[in-house]
């Protein structure tokens, strides 16, 4: 690892040093001259006084270097069957087109605008246009509920809102349209305007005096195209929320000047890729990695970014991710272990992998959630390249532990996420903050200062920022999951330390969806805890207690609160399950022992904590998480 500690060491080292090389990626319109403002921690700031604009650097240069004929955008839309190619200049034009438009909306540098669209070209197009005008996208993920939406709306307050008539799933249409009606009803801002795209699936009907169509919007927009708009590097870039543990999410600020630094560093050094190759994560526009790897760091690096609308399977086989990569020429994928064991299970021989040529493939990436040995172990028999796991967050931005590619390309250990990146002081810490050794497992911080693109803040809310990441450790980030280090420097994450628990990839909030069970006339008390499963790494399981003299049935009960999961909080929470018991296990002080409750559910000899009040409620409570042993399950 010669290459790799030499850099890593540096980067620890002198920091400065060694951010001030990486910025030179990236073009300034005022170039830095201070590296790193740590005159007020815990609020570090990188490139202050700086100034730049990040679709330049993702768009305009390109052009402008003579790569305005390379392929920057590849849409393929399995569930439509449209494919189409826009080059760097296509793609500028429309984005200065839709960008124009916004400022027409009254847009301007600093305003929010709330992007709520599938995967579809408008969504990079409206990403990229707010970034042109200084604007902060706050994108939510088309499956998100109305309620989910308004809450994201009045946080973020955004001047627009941009839509889609509708998303398409296998075998369904999801109307868009709708939702967004029913989230601006439920919210108290409202945004001057909601511009639609309207698909031939689904046409949506409008609000006369507040909805305008895509369409008319762009051709206003062509007439008036905008330029580029000169932002501190420090001013916030985006705005994506993420699920805490009391409900409300917390809305992850990203700025300008660091992120461009990280994308553009991290793209060649970690994945391997750079300017003309093809390269595709297989995420959702609504997630970090689809900011960060579907649209931001690709662009910037003069990449050819792949934008997929459609599943690894049933749209309309298991073959689906091998077409692309065949048809595309795709260099590197990227995508969650949820997906390939969603393949695998369709597929467990790979024979449809035998109609494609794959040859131009080097590496398989895989993030969100962990990697098991099953799924690493078949991916890389079948593929017969290297399958690399790396580790980060929401937050973050970029990985925090990976086996940096085009760095110095490492031996791979099933089960780790392999070593720190470089910026990344990784610390394993113990209860009373003091570091452990190798092989033993505590909490996976790091020691301040964050790296370049990583969250400076929470949107308005510096206070949660500091409660919630920096105050269980002083000059440390909590990243809220448990691991250790082994002899070789290699980290090993064994998984959440709160309620936040990660379906298919999507962090999710058992806190939430309690919340939400809560509000059941006939309930008492609740807990959900997520449970290990093997397609989807985890799924929610609810727990009630009903009220006294409640002679309800108890299927209809489930019915109900599934139901009504699915409203406030989405399909894609997968919540389904849900036992009526007598009693829920609690410490003396009255807190529900949900770990103990998952422990146990996933088959761990789980001590009884000393502070449980009753012992007899576990006890009557096992065969209820372990049907498999034995034990009637209510739901």
């Amino acid at each position: 690892m010669g290459s790799y500690r030499a850099t890593y060491d540096r980067s620890l080292a002198d920091p400065e040093g060694f951010w001030a090389e990486a910025a030179r990626l990236v073009d300034w319109i005022k170039r830095p001259e201070q590296i790193l403002d740590d005159s007020r921690p815990p609020f570090y700031r990188w490139f202050p006084g700086a100034t730049l604009n990040t679709c330049y650097n993702a768009l305009d240069r390109h052009v402008a270097k003579g790569a305005a004929d390379r392929t920057a955008l590849i849409y393929d839309s399995a569930v439509t069957g449209v494919q189409t190619r826009y080059t760097y200049a296509e793609l500028l034009a429309d984005v200065a087109a839709f960008a124009g438009a916004l400022r027409q909306l009254g847009v301007a540098r600093g305003d929010r605008v709330v992007i709520y669209l599938p995967m579809i070209p408008e969504a990079v197009v409206a990403m990229l246009a707010c970034a042109r005008i200084g604007a902060v996208h706050s994108v939510v993920f088309g499956g998100f509920a109305p309620h989910e939406l308004a809450v994201r709306i009045d946080d973020a307050e955004p001047s627009v809102l941009v839509t889609a008539s509708c998303g398409i799933e296998p075998g369904r249409t999801i109307e868009y349209k709708p939702y967004v009606d029913k989230a601006l009803e439920l919210a108290e801002h409202q945004p001057a305007a909601v511009v639609v795209k309207q698909r031939p699936q689904v046409p949506a009907s409008m609000v006369e005096g507040r909805d305008v169509d895509w369409d008319d919007a762009m051709r206003v927009g062509r007439a008036d195209p905008a330029e580029c708009v000169e932002v501190a590097a420090t001013d916030p870039l985006y705005v994506l929320y993420t699920s805490g543990t009391t409900g409300k999410p917390k809305g992850i600020v990203r700025d300008n000047g660091g992120h461009a630094v990280a994308m553009a560093w991290s793209l060649p050094n970690i994945y391997g890729c750079g300017a003309g190759d093809v390269w595709w994560a297989a995420s959702d526009v609504g997630w970090v990695v689809g900011h960060s790897y579907i649209v931001y760091a690709p662009l910037i690096c003069g990449a050819t970014t792949v934008l997929f609308e459609g599943k690894p399977v049933g749209t309309p086989d298991a073959g689906t991710f091998w077409r692309v990569i065949a048809e595309h020429g795709v260099k590197a994928l990227f995508t969650a272990p949820t997906a390939i064991r969603a393949i695998k299970k369709e597929d467990p021989d790979g024979r449809l992998l035998s109609g494609y040529d794959l040859a131009g493939l080097a590496t398989l990436f895989l993030a969100g959630e962990r990697l098991d040995p099953d799924t690493y172990a078949w991916a890389t028999g079948r593929l017969d390249v290297p399958v690399i796991d790396n580790w980060w967050q929401t937050e973050t931005g970029w990985p925090i532990a990976a086996n940096l590619r085009g760095l110095e390309p490492m031996p791979i250990k099933p089960g780790s996420p392999s070593v720190p990146v470089p910026g990344y002081a990784v610390a394993i810490l113990d209860e009373h903050g003091d570091p452990v050794g190798a092989e033993t497992e505590g909490a996976i911080c790091l020691r301040l200062p964050l790296p370049p693109g990583t969250l400076p803040t929470l949107w308005g809310d510096d206070d949660r920022y500091v409660s919630s990441y920096l105050s269980a450790f002083p000059g440390h980030y909590l990243s809220g999951d448990g691991g250790y280090l082994d002899a070789d420097g290699y980290l090993y994450v064994m998984g959440r330390t709160d309620d936040v628990i990660n379906v298919a990839g999507h962090r999710l909030s058992t806190g939430g969806m309690e919340a939400v069970i809560a509000q059941h006339p006939a309930v008492a008390e609740c807990a959900v805890i997520g449970v290990a499963d093997s397609l989807k790494g985890q799924l929610p399981r609810g727990f009630v207690v009903l009220k006294a003299g409640v002679e309800a049935d108890p299927e209809e009960i489930r019915a109900d609160l599934v139901r009504m999961v699915r409203e406030e909080i989405g399909a894609v929470a997968s919540f389904r399950e849900v036992t009526v018991v007598g009693g829920l296990p609690k410490t003396r002080s009255g807190k529900i022992l949900r770990k103990t409750m998952r422990e146990i559910a996933d088959g761990k000899d789980s001590p009884v904590p000393s502070t449980i009040e009753d012992e007899a409620v576990l006890d009557r409570l096992r065969p209820v998480l372990r049907p498999e042993e034995g034990g009637a399950v209510s739901g």
